[in-house]
């Protein structure tokens, strides 16, 4: 049991900052591979808050510098967005509110509706596709660079994060694909994609801390989940530094080898499950 919670940790970290959907691979590798994990069990919620934490946690340690510019650039500027600094970071609240509201409103009846085997199998295909696609706009649209991005621009990218609530569906994908769409460049759209997941991920493991104080771990297992918290955090930072050189490096098919590995496991999954 311990070593399969470890394994979905470093799952975790991994696909939740890849283009290919956590919660699609959360469904369906330990189903393929017949792990013995009871994701109805009292203590599953709380074990993934922690992971959810862990990455928020390797996001912001990744990012420091970032963050700290960002919000020292809306301190001086009053709260305004009189500076770039302090404009980015509005742009990223912008981004934040759609995909937040409906995370809230809408996240457990989307899951209890599309959370099978098969329509997840069927979504992170589509998610294949969508990154395929992504990769076509990247050659037919010019650069806007991040600073220069609109409101609109930025509210339409965290709207795209709402297609993560459907498993088998990529937060980083949806929003990197919409960034590409609107005119960023592969390394612009990565950063400002997990600038934006950040909060969002990190609400939504705080949200659950209560549950967590509350949900009567077996003793046996406290051990366990931290350290698979901590793995998650470190295989989501490694993660983070590999793919903006990845961005950075490919600025024609980026996406290309994420969408091809999606299309087969879909397929994969559809055949054997």
């Amino acid at each position: 049991m311990h070593l399969y919670l470890l394994a979905i940790a470093a799952l975790q970290g991994v696909t939740e900052l890849f283009p290919i959907s956590s919660l699609g691979h959360s469904i369906l590798i330990p189903a393929l591979f017949h792990w013995p994990i009871d994701r109805t069990a009292d203590w599953f919620l709380p074990f993934i808050v922690v992971l959810h934490l862990g990455t928020a946690t390797a996001l912001l340690i990744y990012f420091w510098r970032d963050w700290a510019r960002l919000i020292g650039g809306w301190l001086r500027a009053g709260g305004k967005a009189s500076n770039a600094d302090a404009r980015l970071l509005w742009l990223i609240v912008v981004g934040t509110i759609p995909a937040g509201l409906l995370g809230l409103l809408l996240s457990h009846k989307i899951k209890a509706l599309f959370g099978g085997f098969a329509f997840a199998a069927i979504a992170l295909m589509l998610n294949g596709l969508l990154l395929l696609g992504g990769d076509a706009l990247k050659q037919r649209r010019g650069l806007i660079a991040l600073p220069r991005l609109g409101w609109m621009r930025a509210f339409l990218i965290g709207l795209a994060q709402a297609l993560a609530l459907i498993p088998g569906f990529s937060r980083s994908g949806a929003t990197l694909v919409a960034g590409l769409g609107l005119g960023l460049s592969y390394a612009d759209s990565a950063r400002f994609s997990f600038l934006l997941a950040t909060p969002i991920i990190a609400a939504a493991g705080l949200l659950e801390v209560p549950k967590l104080l509350h949900a009567g771990v077996p003793h046996a297992l406290l051990g366990t989940i931290a350290a698979a918290g901590l793995l998650a955090g470190v295989f989501a930072w490694l993660s983070t530094w590999f793919l903006m050189r990845w961005f950075s490096d490919h600025e024609m098919k980026a996406l290309r080898p994420f969408g091809i590995y999606c299309l087969l496991l879909g397929a994969v999954a559809l055949l054997l499950g």
